[in-house]
């Protein structure tokens, strides 16, 4: 997953408005876009997560294996250090990676041409 190796700031960025309109020139377009992007990777991320975290679930309650687990705590603090989901949306709609499209729209053009 490329998510590790993302550009995208880990804190609060202010951003120019203009910069989201290129794309659908509606920014409440470009919004519903990145939110639906954010769901997808931080979804794909959790499950990610879950998936090596899965490796050490045991059976038995054991406390010493609990705490001592130092390769869990690593890979949770490898994830916990990652941009937020949307961040990583936002970098990647900035650099023309995220394909969108809207139906409505391409129907419209087709009923205009015809």
């Amino acid at each position: 997953m490329e998510y590790k190796s993302t550009k995208a700031k880990k804190d609060t960025v202010t951003r120019d408005l203009r910069e989201f309109e290129n794309g659908t020139d509606n920014i409440f377009e470009t919004i519903a876009i990145l939110a639906k992007r954010s769901n997808q990777i931080g979804t794909d991320i959790k499950e990610e997560l879950n998936s090596k975290l899965a490796e050490f679930a045991t059976s038995s309650d054991n406390l010493e294996e609990i705490f001592e687990n130092r390769e869990q705590i690593e890979i949770s603090k490898f994830y916990e250090s990652l941009p937020k989901p949307v961040a990583i949306a936002v970098q990647e709609y900035l650099e023309g990676k995220v394909y969108f499209r809207n139906p409505a729209k391409e129907e419209a053009a087709e009923a205009e041409e015809a």
